[in-house]
Order: C-alpha cells, then structure tokens, then sequence
C-alpha cells in the first residue's frame, strides 16, 4: 500500500488485539504491576516477546559460533540469519555490516573513519542533531582541524528543510550527517531529496545519516537513499538492549578503520558477535512480515517487510490524527483549553508520532510526574539537559512534554490520554481561579 493517507488508517481490531499480544508490558508496569499507558518509546520501546524468548535462549548455548561443531555450525547460521535479517530490513546487495554495543558507538565510528581519511575543508551537520553524531562530527572535526557548518531547523515544522542543508555543501565537503526524523519533534527530513541534491553539488560526497529514531516507524531504502553509512538501535526497533547495528557502503567499508588484521578489507566487526542478538533482529523482521501477510500475498520478505512497515506507520498516523483532532467523545490537543501543541506540522506524513507539547500552566518536569499520577508515561524535554538544549533553542523553545506512542496503542489508549491531559487542564484552571479569589 502506497503510504499517501495524510489521515493514516487504524489496523482492524483483530490484527490490533494480535499485535498487542506479541508485545511485553504493553498495559503494564512490570515492577508495580499496575496499569499504565506507556508513552515514552522514543526514549525506550516496548519489547517483542518472540525477540526476547530466542535471545535469551540462544544466549544460554556456551559454544562459539566461529568453531566447527554442530551447535556451533548451527549457531553462525542463525548469525548469518541475523544479517540477511538487516538487508531486508534495509535494502542493500553490496557494503558491510557494522555492529557494536550501542548505535552510538557505531556512529562515532562511522564518522571518524570519514573525516580521518576524505580530504576536504568542512563537515556539514544539522542543529537537529542527536548527540552521538553532533558530538561525533564535532570531535572528529576538531581533532582534524576542520570546519563545522550547522543547518538550521525549521521552528514552525521541527525539521530541517532541504535547502538550509544543500546551501551548505561545496567542493571542499567531506561528509554530511543528518538524522531521518528528530527524535524531539517527529519530523522527518526528506532524505531522499537532501542526497540528490547534495550528490549534484558534489557527486563523491560521504553521507551518514542516524536513523534510530525512524526505523521503527517506516521504511528505509539505501537502494532509494543511497548513504554511505547508517545506523539503528534494535533495542528501539522492539528487540534487546546493548546491541548498535550499522550499515557502511562498499567505499566506506573499505577506509581505514579498527579491525583484526587476519580479517577481510571491509570487515568492520571486532570480536565475536552475540549469535542470540542476530536471532532477535531475525524475529523483528518475522513479526513486520506478518503484519504485512495480513494485507498483502507475496513471498518476497522484503515486499512483506515494506508493507509490513507502511501498515505501522499508517495506523500510528491514524493515532497521531486522534490526538491533535480528538474524537466525538473526547476534544483533540489542537482543541484544547490549556494545552500548547509545539512544532505541529499540518501535514503528517511528514511526521513520525511524537508529539511536543506543554501546559500554560505547568511545567514540564511536573507535567510529566501528574500524567504518571495517572498512569500515563510520557517524558520531559527540557533545555537545562545537555541532551536537549540545542534543539529546543534552534526552536525557540525552553521545553517540551514528549509523547511518543508506537503502533501497537489503540484508539482507547490515546482517547485515556486526551482525558487525561483534559483533566489536567481543568484542575490547573481551577487552582488559578482558586489564587485569583485568594488575592481579591
């Protein structure tokens, strides 16, 4: 299905109620073990339970899938598995995997090999920057004497429009990093138009782009955007933590970079790889292919993946539709009395779902502990965290409530939210009335 519905549109409740079910602590706290509304997947994600169970499993096995043993033959298989699990995941035939603990580790990684080795002047990044590759571009940069040139964001979409970033690059251009969507607004960058554009100006171009926020809320092509290098966390794309998976093509991988001198040119992995981390990725994509299959008859992993992917982030467009618009029993956050809607770009196809937002009369960190009152985890964005500071000034902004959903929510979960955050409002208006009779 073609992704062209600005509105999105809602899995069927029998598929919803299915997905929901592969997915741990969807409705509840694991450690209260109470109710609650979990709003914070940009910050974590919830788990696939399948992912979970075969890593923990394969990661009981003692034998060394490099060894030439039976398990040990059967575990390098399930490695291999696990690589072709990210070709689809990312579509590309020739270039290298890359992976490590964190994807902040193979960023910083992916960014030095570039700037030690390209010949060129300056390194183009964005404002909008998470800060494993801000402050790697900014490290590396340093350390190599080179010019460090900053696009700037658009506070009325919380992106950065193409041409801030293409006015930036010449002839003298190392490399240029930017993220697919912000991990503080949402907003996607138009990837595909900002590499033909840049690649017109300088064909030979290195480009990096951070797409841990995005991947797991639409498609990713190198085929389409063709980058030198890419990276996404797993542990964010419902599988487990201490795994950074990258991408590096075939003239990245073969740079000069840190690796085993009896491996191959363009190997960029050091040490033995987790065969169970490859056997999670592996159920990630099972599970995408089955959304996909519900809609779609083909055999081709990959077509089903694609699908798969659109149908996600279709109905979290549909959820991010409800909470600005509301539903005829609840009023919307564009709607509603007490409520700033931050960064709300009109168009959401251009938008992965997060949601910026802020009371009138509340600050964000309070903000954040009266929703979990409620049972709804959201999370603060605020300008003292070093972590958040040079978006939210590029915006304009001193802070943010970020509310980030992921497509196994329902309708009901984001109507909780809206009466929730109504609530709220109402009980702010009422403790200034309240102040405003105590002064009279």
């Amino acid at each position: 299905m073609k992704d062209n519905l600005q509105k999105g549109k809602l899995f069927d409740n029998a598929l919803l109620k299915n997905i929901r079910s592969k997915f741990l602590n969807v409705s509840m706290d694991p450690k209260s073990k109470k109710k609650r509304i979990f709003f914070d997947n940009s910050g974590g994600a919830f788990r696939l339970k399948a992912a979970s169970n075969v890593f923990k499993k394969i990661d009981g096995y003692p034998d060394c899938p490099e060894h030439g043993n039976k398990t040990a033959k059967w575990l390098m298989k399930t490695q291999e598995k696990g690589y072709e699990s990210i070709k689809t995941m990312l579509n590309f035939d020739s270039g290298s995997i890359v992976t490590s603990y964190t994807a902040s580790i193979v960023m910083f990684n992916m960014v030095r090999t570039v700037i030690e080795n390209i010949p060129g002047k300056n390194i183009v990044t964005t404002l909008l920057e998470h800060p494993s590759s801000y402050d790697a571009v900014t490290s590396y940069a340093n350390k190599n004497k080179k010019e460090i040139r900053l696009a700037k964001t658009n506070p009325n979409t919380g992106g950065v429009d193409v041409k801030e970033i293409v006015k930036l690059i010449d002839k003298d251009t190392a490399l240029l990093v930017f993220m697919y969507a912000s991990n503080t607004s949402g907003a996607l960058l138009d990837a595909k138009r900002i590499v033909k554009e840049c690649r017109k100006i300088k064909p030979d171009l290195y480009i990096i782009a951070d797409a841990v926020q995005h991947a797991p809320h639409g498609v990713i092509d190198i085929k389409e955007v063709p980058v030198d290098g890419l990276n996404f966390a797993p542990y964010k794309f419902f599988g487990p933590r201490g795994f950074g998976v990258g991408y590096v093509s075939p003239r990245l991988s073969k740079l000069p970079h840190d690796k085993l001198l009896a491996k191959p040119e363009s190997y960029w992995q050091l040490g033995s790889p987790a065969p169970a981390h490859f056997a999670a990725l592996t159920e990630v994509v099972k599970y995408v292919c089955t959304i996909g299959k519900y809609y779609l008859k083909s055999k081709d992993k990959r077509e089903l993946f694609v699908e798969g992917m659109t149908r996600i982030k279709l109905h979290e467009r549909a959820l991010m539709h409800t909470m600005l618009e509301g539903t005829s029993s609840v009023q919307g956050l564009r709607s509603l009395d007490g409520i700033n809607v931050y960064l709300d770009c009109k168009d959401l196809r251009k938008k992965d779902f997060i949601m910026a937002i802020g009371f009138k009369k509340l600050g964000y960190k309070e903000a954040v502990i009266e929703y979990e009152r409620y049972g709804i985890i959201t999370f603060e964005r605020v300008i003292s965290s070093p972590y958040s500071a040079r978006m939210l000034e590029s915006f304009g902004l001193d802070g943010s409530i970020r509310v980030s959903p992921l497509h196994c929510h329902s309708l009901e979960d984001i109507e909780k939210f809206l009466k929730v955050t109504k609530k709220i409002c109402k009980k702010l208006k009422k403790q200034e009335a309240n102040l405003l009779l105590e002064k009279i």
